[in-house]
């Protein structure tokens, strides 16, 4: 029987998509934590997940892909004048300039399953830059972790970094900042 070559391009996307299935990702009940670390101490908040979905293939994590709602980084160390005054300076172009960009996304490039669950590889855009993240994550029945730590400096977010400033200080803020993420499915 000849197969035509159309119907070959069919029978391979179907035989490639049966075994992998998409998890979306509720919003409300994941969570993003960050904390940011400066000479004279460190602040953190939460941020928002917009979207976001998990892939996986016979069981085992294959990929995902998600959205971060950057207009809702809040800080969740200081409270009043000093709680507003840095959410709106980590909003506006010293930081992450979220009026012109809103979200942040990572998708996930590669998977290799290890000892302690996975270590993922990613292309994470933040401010319009894209560059490759390495972590790792754990994925246990309907919830997945991870701890990611971003070079912002990379992402051209020059505040208070010594890689762009010279004689900051006390009043330099180290370049890396964590991201602890727990996403509920």
């Amino acid at each position: 029987m000849k197969i035509k070559p159309n119907h070959l391009l069919t029978l391979l996307l179907v035989t490639t998509f049966a075994f992998a299935s998409i998890t979306p990702i509720p919003i409300t009940s994941s969570t993003i934590l960050w904390k940011g670390y400066k000479v004279t101490g460190e602040h953190y908040g939460t941020i928002d997940l917009a979207t976001g979905s998990l892939e996986f293939e016979d069981g085992q994590l294959i990929g995902g892909q998600f959205e971060v709602n950057m207009t809702t980084i809040t800080v969740t160390d200081l409270e009043g004048k000093s709680k507003k005054s840095l959410e709106g300076h980590l909003k506006s172009d010293d930081f992450f300039g979220v009026e012109q960009f809103p979200t942040a996304t990572m998708v996930i490039t590669n998977v290799e399953k290890n000892d302690t669950g996975y270590a993922v590889t990613g292309e994470f855009t933040i401010k319009g830059s894209t560059h490759p993240v390495r972590f790792p994550m754990t994925v246990e029945e309907n919830s997945a972790k991870a701890e990611v730590k971003i070079d912002r400096s990379k992402y051209n977010v020059r505040y208070g970094s010594n890689s762009f400033f010279d004689n900051l200080g006390n009043k330099a803020i180290y370049d890396e900042f964590d991201l602890s993420i727990t996403l509920q499915f």
